[in-house]
């Protein structure tokens, strides 16, 4: 089946699964090429997605950079893996930022073993983080809890 591109509004552009058209675009300075690599990501391999989805974090355009973010997030959640490369780019703009989600993504679809030192270091300050502020909110629940009910048998 052939879909067809427009690179002047991105549609069908989620669907581009042609790595030649995409370089194209990049050379005569398409827009929408951030939109086109997340098409890349779901449709072509990790390989040749990110080449592209690497230099598609250097846009000038900060929309269009953030879908290349959103690309290497998605290219995490369906292969278990990414290149170097794209764990290099994700560690240079670290979280809290435009790769706060993509790094979430990593860290919860690519397996602890695969994962480069920063990354499991991330992970680890992750669960921590997670875990202790579940149990904040749990004693604080429960505190909460326990001021009503006191304050209901004092009406």
């Amino acid at each position: 089946m052939t879909f067809e591109w427009d690179w002047e509004t991105g549609e069908g552009l989620l669907n581009i699964n042609e790595p030649s058209e995409v370089d194209a675009a990049f050379e005569r300075g398409a827009d929408h090429l951030g939109t086109a690599v997340i098409g890349l990501a779901f449709h072509c391999s990790l390989q040749q997605a990110s080449p592209r989805i690497i230099r598609a974090m250097r846009l000038s355009d900060p929309a269009q950079r953030g879908f290349a973010y959103t690309a290497a997030g998605a290219a995490a959640r369906l292969n278990g893996e990414l290149t170097p490369e794209l764990f290099a780019a994700l560690r240079a703009e670290s979280p809290g930022g435009i790769a706060e989600h993509p790094i979430r993504d990593v860290l919860a679809f690519v397996p602890f073993r695969n994962l480069p030192p920063w990354f499991k270091r991330r992970w680890v300050y992750m669960m921590v983080r997670n875990k202790l502020e579940g149990w904040w909110l749990r004693t604080e629940d429960a505190i909460e809890s326990a001021w009503r009910a006191l304050r209901g048998r004092r009406s």
